[in-house]
């Protein structure tokens, strides 16, 4: 008998007989409601991120020059503009990340009710650590990948993936409420909201 065995076995034999847990009632809402554009915007720049929407996506990049600028492989090279530094991420440092100018991500689903995008390392999304190292992010976001509520965005996702979420640029408070960002992440994050197929 190993050390886990002989552990469970006697919180087993504290508990003594009890009762098959409770069902739990799954009738909570599972957001078939449409996806309102407008809510995501207005949430997204209440965490003080900048939205850009309806704007060429090469040219808005361009516009907040960051210099290098890491993409992650699979990122759609319309996406990348004319005359900026641009670093693959093919395994790059942490040293390189934190230094960059700037990450262009794709993302995998957002929430409008709570302003939150959702990135799970597919093509085009990357690493984790490349969305949380440069101090500015910016992520594209397609208006079919929006969904209404958090249940809608956990039925699109795939639990096995890394998932990274975000609402805003990163941020904390310490205990007398002053507001501290770039704490755990971007201090800075611009999403381009593109509404029209890409």
């Amino acid at each position: 008998m190993n050390s886990r065995e002989l552990i469970l076995g006697r919180i087993r034999a504290a508990l003594g007989d009890t009762a098959p847990p409770a069902e739990i009632p799954r009738d909570y809402r599972r957001g078939d409601e449409p996806a309102d554009l407008d809510r995501l915007v207005e949430r997204l720049e209440d965490y003080k991120a900048v939205v850009h929407r309806g704007v060429p996506v090469a040219e808005t990049v361009a516009a907040l020059a960051p210099a290098p600028l890491i993409v992650p492989p699979g990122i759609d090279p319309d996406w990348l503009p004319v005359g900026v530094d641009v670093l693959r991420d093919e395994g790059l440092s942490a040293g390189t990340l934190a230094g960059a100018g700037g990450v262009l991500t794709a993302a995998t689903v957002a929430v409008a009710e709570t302003g939150t995008i959702v990135l799970d390392g597919s093509p085009g999304q990357g690493r984790r650590i490349i969305s949380l190292l440069p101090d500015l992010h910016i992520c594209v976001v397609r208006a079919d990948q929006v969904v209404a509520s958090v249940p809608a965005a956990l039925a699109r996702l795939d639990p096995r993936r890394p998932l990274t979420w975000i609402s805003g640029p990163s941020a904390t408070s310490d205990i007398e409420l002053n507001r501290v960002e770039g704490v755990h992440g971007p201090r800075r994050l611009h999403v381009i909201l593109l509404e029209a197929p890409s």
